[in-house]
């Protein structure tokens, strides 16, 4: 049975279904399930060219000269409309990443993604697992707004991706938990759809990292009978996280 002070976080996330349909913390651990190959005819999306020298410089930054990198990066029209870069934030040496899809309004004004009533979501879906915002690393894939919160263009991510591999090189995660269909396809390389995704542990392309798919909490937040899935979601990377604990 859940605890009285996760019982409080789910009732946040207005989660009303109590019975997990996957083990908990502190119950017997369960396998995890690992994504088997992707079916025939499902498109995959080729890698972006890391050959350049903007990519390899970036490639050997360390965390102050990534930030400043960011801060001064003009690779894409967005860094002349937005307020504020969102570099990211949280434990540097976290085993949990959590990699969203790009800022909103407030994460614009206030430099930090995961803000506004999408972040406090984001807090009690941690909670939930009794993890703590500063004990993860949170990013997006993209570092710049695109005005009127429009979807991210894909020579916008692509010239944002060296910034998120390196962060990725930078923290290496025993975990990563993508959120929302945009984070989700391009770090599976993949044009699948978010609810055929979630539900099993994927891996990233060219590294030993679990990963697992999820809703984004803006998208919960339209839609919150989709809300119970995400607590599966995250009963799922939170067994796979733990597996990959050191003994």
């Amino acid at each position: 049975m859940l605890d009285e002070r996760r019982r409080r976080y789910l009732q946040a996330m207005g989660i009303t279904l109590w019975a997990p349909r996957h083990p908990l913390p502190g119950m017997a651990d369960a396998p995890t399930p690992v994504a088997p190959a992707p079916p025939a005819g499902e498109a995959v999306l080729p890698t972006a060219s890391a050959g350049d020298e903007r990519n390899a410089a970036i490639a050997r930054m360390d965390w102050q000269q990534l930030r400043a990198a960011v801060a001064a990066c003009t690779a894409c029209p967005l860094h002349r409309s937005r307020t504020r870069p969102v570099f990211g934030v949280g434990d540097t040496e976290a085993a949990l990443m959590i990699i969203g899809e790009a800022p909103g309004a407030e994460e614009d004004r206030q430099g930090e993604p995961f803000v506004g009533r999408a972040g406090k979501l984001l807090d009690a879906m941690l909670k939930a697992l009794g993890l703590e915002r500063r004990q993860v690393f949170i990013a997006n894939i993209l570092k710049s707004r695109p005005p009127n919160n429009r979807d991210p263009l894909p020579e916008e991510v692509e010239a944002c991706w060296p910034f998120l591999a390196r962060q990725i090189a930078l923290v290496q995660p025993r975990l990563i938990l993508a959120v929302g269909r945009i984070a989700a396809q391009r770090l599976l390389r993949t044009e699948v759809p978010v609810g055929r995704l979630r539900g099993r542990v994927h891996r990233l392309p060219d590294h030993d990292i679990p990963l697992v798919v999820t809703y984004h909490p803006a998208y919960l937040l339209r839609n919150p009978r989709d809300k119970g899935k995400a607590w599966e979601d995250l009963q799922l990377a939170w067994h796979t996280w733990r597996e990959r604990q050191p003994s």
